[in-house]
């Protein structure tokens, strides 16, 4: 594991299957002491959902798209 340091927040990368991993709980101690809340407002974001959609789509070949249907027209 290798650790950065960014704006005074230690950030762990790690390394899997030789692709690199941000610590997003890193990087929301950066923002906040509970770096939880932080997450879970990230999660609800419509644009973050509206991402990780499009990411699943082009990377995920086993994606189910109704499954995904419901979480976006929850936020809409």
């Amino acid at each position: 594991m290798v650790k950065i340091t960014v704006q005074n927040t230690n950030i762990n990368i790690i390394n899997v299957g030789g692709n690199d991993y941000v610590s997003i709980t890193d990087l929301a101690r950066h923002k906040s002491d509970d770096p939880t809340a932080v997450i879970g407002n990230w999660m609800r974001n419509r644009n973050t959902i509206e991402f990780l959609g499009i990411w699943e789509s082009l990377y995920n070949p086993d994606l189910n798209p109704s499954n995904s249907r419901g979480l976006e027209k929850k936020r809409a």
